[in-house]
């Protein structure tokens, strides 16, 4: 399932899309007529001074103010220094609204009793108009409440570059964006009272559809309430964003930080419990005063959860050398937590932020990817600041030891093999909720979806594939190179994703029986293969043994089957597991579904009875199934479960199995789930993205830090063990990316798709963490979104033509793998060498190093590296015949292909 609400899951739940308007095509924006320099409002009100309370903010062809004022007050609009192209005050010779200015004019007057809104436009930057407007309201209609733009923009996530502001009569967000996207206006938490969707017209409601609008250029979407109703409107920019005011202070400009930097900060990455950290910031003579500010994470929950507060503010030490201050101070970190550190800087009376970047990292809602910060004048608002992130983890957390040299197979089952054809399932006989389910005779076939000729029902199509199959397969999985195979659910469930769990403690019979699981890990360890299952703690089918909404598992469930005429049953066994609403009528609003959708009633996962059904009793579902072989457990979406059931799950698990891996579904930065009280590693979502972005052509300097910000953020143990994927059940696959859809017949473009994914797994198979190929990728299987990411293995005996020289090389690469420990479990420094192609990394493990460089760009590159200090100077060419290159005065040379790369091993 997906960890973020995405577009597939709102269409699931039934949510209709709004009709896109035509496009609006904004005018660029204008440059700042006054170069940067900043413009006031001065006046009586404020002694005549320039403050930051009246600092006017560009807004592509005009300045705006918003701010309260009271009383009769003189007033004129100027620099810091009335210098005079800066100093306008009212022309005599004008009597109109809004008002001419002129410079050096005549002091304006006026009587304030409120909130005003100033807005000077500069059509000419010799006599511009001033207009004062009234603010009708004085505060948000959500009140405190942060709103976002959530939609196809941002993989539906709640991003600050995304947040809505409150100005003087409504919500203001500027945009730059292209083409047509999908969105919902929402809080961070997606609560029902303030998440609106498409409505009437340009009004928008409560629950409702996928706005959709085509965005050119610089626009501003405005939020306003008329007569009580939410409305949305998009034009050009016209918004001053309060929070985009750049410093000019050069001595503010001067601090330096660097995160990754061992003269910054010491140690490096992640630390356990006690340890104590070492931190210098550089900066011109000028800093009056430094402070770091210590602060911790607030753990709970999804990302939408983002709180930080004050631990310890610790004043920072000067020195001073060859003009340049540096300014030291030092920090224990006594508990397991994540915490957030920036710097308070006093430079002239002023104070400023030196926090971490703006760099966004995929799919993560906190901005920031560590290395060098940036400066900023203090926010008013201290949740406006971007935290550099510090993680302290438990000195005893491990991971099983066997984790770094994993080779994952992903199999959506289903989809895979179908290897006992008596248990496929049969319309007309096959139960889904109140219908039946769909069969494909042809394994060929595309997977269904409603409106393409199949019924109106989804995830109800069937191949056939079950354990059989992948029995059947063991010695391909084998002889491919993968050693632990992950499986998407295989437990009872009406679907063919088996999401919509019946009953945790049997499998699928369609899938085959408990002695095939059985069977199939018994086998799988003869070939040194291991198997992990899958499966969500958070939610149930509705059509299962413990909700029973349809009737059909005897009526025992937590309401009865509703359908068949039942009603909540307050005598199940299950009835404290999920919560209900007894006040409503409609079936669908008498319990909460996940996210939403009816399909998964959500479980009370506080519930003392489901947590013993879980993990805590002796035959609980966790403790069954690796006792029937599983290797260990991915749980499906994480970050919907409490902080607090996972740790009692991985105490209970670890007690039971301490070599059981445990594996996250979380797509964001996920440091607070590797501080050893919860996952040992997670489906590397932020992997994939920038691997796909990359091999794409996409720059690899922007991308990379989005790999060091997990370098630097994950403990060591996770950092080896994590699950790096290309392509998912949930996510287009790989070769999709790269350009091969459905309708592609042109072969160069395939063919270039296909050396692109190529790119990608020789990245993936060289960098720290477990390679994790999704099955058919291997063999040129392409798909977009859901379901055609789930598409069948093209297997030659039936009528398939897999694609047996990608095969080979994907074969190829595993190898190189399994062949070096170094590439499994050598270190990983910053790269020695990026640019928006290439990039070059170094690793080491016990005496031996690799060098390895990736190339996305369409000519051969020859680069010059300087080593790290205790590097070997002889290195065979891995993927070049194992030609010998030499270290000459500490410089190696190398040449990479293109759309490829080069991995050099030592001598």
């Amino acid at each position: 399932m997906k960890a973020a609400v995405a577009a597939a899951l709102l269409a699931a739940a039934g949510w209709a899309q709004a009709q896109a308007a035509a496009p609006t095509t904004a005018p660029p924006c204008a440059p700042d007529p006054l170069g940067g320099r900043s413009l006031y409002l001065r006046g009586s009100f404020n002694n005549w001074g320039s403050l930051d309370a009246q600092r006017f903010n560009w807004a592509c062809a005009s300045y705006q103010l918003v701010t309260r004022l009271a009383g009769e007050h003189s007033f004129k609009v100027g620099d810091e220094g009335w210098s005079g192209d800066a100093d306008f005050g009212a022309d005599p010779a004008s009597t109109a609204s809004p008002s001419r200015l002129v410079a050096r004019g005549r002091e304006l007057k006026q009587r304030f009793t409120g909130t005003y809104r100033f807005t000077l436009t500069m059509t000419d930057a010799k006599s511009p108009t001033l207009q004062i407007e009234t603010c009708p309201v004085e505060a948000a209609p959500l009140g405190a409440t942060t709103l976002y733009m959530r939609g196809t923009m941002n993989n539906w996530a709640a991003l600050d570059d995304f947040a809505f502001q409150f100005s003087c009569d409504a919500y203001y967000l500027n945009t730059k964006l292209s083409g047509r996207h999908e969105f919902k206006i929402a809080d961070a938490g997606w609560t029902a009272s303030a998440s609106l969707g498409a409505g009437t017209g340009a009004y928008l409601k409560e629950g409702g559809g996928n706005i959709a609008l085509n965005f050119e250029g610089d626009n501003t979407l405005r939020l306003a309430w008329a007569g009580g109703r939410p409305q949305l409107a998009l034009g050009p920019r016209s918004f001053a964003d309060p929070s985009a005011k750049a410093v000019d202070n050069p001595v503010a400009l001067s601090l330096r930080f660097d995160s990754r930097a061992a003269s910054h900060k010491a140690p490096f990455g992640a630390v356990t419990a006690g340890t104590e950290v070492d931190f210098m910031l550089e900066a011109l003579p000028g800093v009056d005063k430094l402070t770091l500010v210590i602060e911790r994470r607030r753990l709970e929950g999804n990302q939408e959860v983002l709180e930080y507060s004050e631990a310890a503010r610790v004043a920072m030490a000067r020195s001073s050398a060859a003009g340049i201050d540096r300014w030291r101070a030092r920090h224990r970190f006594p508990d397991v937590s994540v915490a957030g550190y920036w710097f308070e800087a006093e430079i002239g009376g002023q104070r400023f932020a030196y926090q971490n970047n703006r760099d966004a990292v995929f799919w993560t809602r906190e901005k920031g990817s560590g290395g060098l910060g940036a400066v900023a004048e203090l926010p008013a608002a201290k949740g406006a600041i971007r935290r550099f992130r510090q993680t302290v983890y438990a000195a005893d957390f491990k991971v099983p030891e066997w984790a770094p040299d994993i080779v994952y197979y992903y199999i959506f089952p289903d989809r895979f093999r179908n290897g006992d054809k008596r248990n496929d399932p049969q319309p007309g006989l096959t139960k889904y909720h109140d219908g039946t389910v769909e069969w494909h005779k042809n394994w060929l076939d595309k997977p269904w979806k409603p409106g393409d000729g199949s019924d109106d029902r989804y995830n109800n199509d069937f191949f056939g594939g079950d354990l059989a199959g992948i029995i059947e397969k063991l010695d391909y999985i084998k002889d491919l190179g993968a050693n632990t195979i992950y499986m998407t659910p295989v437990f009872k469930a009406a679907s063919n994703h088996k999401y919509d769990t019946a009953n945790f403690k049997q499998i699928d019979p369609a899938f085959g029986s408990d002695a095939d699981f059985e069977r199939l890990t018994r086998e799988a360890t003869q070939r040194g293969i291991r198997v992990i299952p899958d499966t969500s703690l958070n939610h149930t089918g509705q059509d299962s043994i413990y909700f029973d909404r349809f009737g059909n598992h005897g009526g025992q469930g937590a309401l009865g089957g509703a359908f068949a005429g039942g009603k909540i049953n307050p005598a199940s066994p299950y009835a404290r597991w999920y919560s209900f609403d007894t006040t409503q009528a409609e079936p669908d609003k008498q319990y909460r579904g996940w996210v939403g959708i009816a399909d998964l009633p959500e479980l009370n996962k506080a519930e003392p009875s489901y947590r013993r059904f879980a993990y805590g009793d002796r035959d609980s579902v966790m403790k069954l199934w690796l006792d029937r072989g599983a290797a260990g457990w991915r749980m499906d979406v994480a970050p919907w479960i409490s902080d607090d059931f996972w740790r009692e799950w991985r105490s209970a698990i670890k007690a039971h199995r301490p070599d059981a891996l445990t594996i996250a579904e979380t797509w964001f930065d996920a440091s607070k789930y590797f501080l050893g009280d919860m996952f040992d590693s997670t489906m590397n979502y932020i992997f994939r993205n920038t691997v796909q972005e990359y091999a794409a052509g996409g720059d690899a300097t922007k991308l990379v830090p989005n790999l060091e910000l997990m370098r630097e953020a994950y403990p060591r143990p996770a950092f080896y063990a994590l699950m790096n994927l290309l392509s998912s059940h949930d996510q287009a696959r790989a070769l999709h990316h790269f350009g091969w859809h459905d309708d592609t017949q042109d072969p160069s473009v395939i063919a270039l798709a296909k050396q692109r994914l190529k790119l990608a797994v020789l990245f993936q198979m060289t960098y720290p963490g477990a390679p994790t190929v999704y099955y058919g990728d291997e063999v040129g299987v392409t798909g977009g979104d859901d379901p055609y990411n789930r598409a069948t293995y093209p297997w030659a005996d039936l009528g398939g033509q897999p694609d047996n020289n990608l095969l080979a090389e994907f074969k190829r690469l595993i190898k190189l793998r399994h062949d070096h420990a170094v590439l499994r479990r050598g270190s990983l420094s910053a790269p020695l060498f990026v640019d928006a192609q290439v990039i070059v990394l170094a690793r080491e493990h016990e005496g031996t190093w690799a060098i390895t460089a990736t190339n996305n760009g369409d000519g051969a590159r020859t680069i010059s590296v300087t080593l790290p200090a205790g590097a070997k100077h002889g290195y065979h060419d891995m993927l070049g015949g194992g030609a010998s290159i030499d270290v000459k005065d500490g410089r190696l040379t190398l040449t990479t292909p293109p759309l490829y790369g080069t991995v050099l091993i030592s001598r």
